[in-house]
């Protein structure tokens, strides 16, 4: 009997992991290769520190410029069309059964826009906590109210 292989992408806007498990009491394990890490540099190295600055049209008023897009966010978004992407990859070469996707609120939301309708078929759960900090070994206790492990 084949056993179901699930796996749990734990993910924030920078750090990335998959668990696996096949079933009752077998745990957690780390899948070879899926430790992601995004280079997000601070801000002054992204762009520029402050924002612009315009005259008013009438009279010697400043007034700064808000950028059209915040650079880090852009990153993030960046961060989960990649993650999407390599989802989309494992699925192709049958490498997972079920998907529970773990990720902050804003994370979880980007990694919605982007996941491919055939990967979002295979999740089972949807978690909004950051647990990218958490070791391997607790996690299991933290979801377990959501899926048997």
């Amino acid at each position: 009997m084949k056993h179901t292989r699930t796996w749990i992408l734990v993910a924030d806007g920078g750090r990335a992991r998959i668990l696996e498990t096949t079933g009752k009491r077998q745990g957690l394990h780390l899948v070879t290769g899926s430790q992601s890490c995004l280079s997000n540099p601070p801000s002054h190295e992204l762009g520029r520190d402050a924002p612009g600055r315009v005259y008013e049209s009438v009279g010697h008023a400043r007034h700064a410029v808000e950028p059209r897009s915040d650079p880090h966010t852009a990153l993030e978004a960046l961060f989960a069309s990649q993650l999407a992407t390599m989802l989309a990859d494992h699925l192709a070469k049958d490498d997972f059964d079920r998907l529970v996707v773990v990720a902050p609120p804003v994370m979880l939301g980007n990694l919605r826009k982007m996941i491919k309708a055939e990967v979002r078929d295979k999740i089972i759960a949807e978690i909004d906590k950051d647990l990218t900090h958490v070791p391997n070994n607790e996690i299991a206790s933290l979801i377990e109210d959501v899926i048997i492990i």
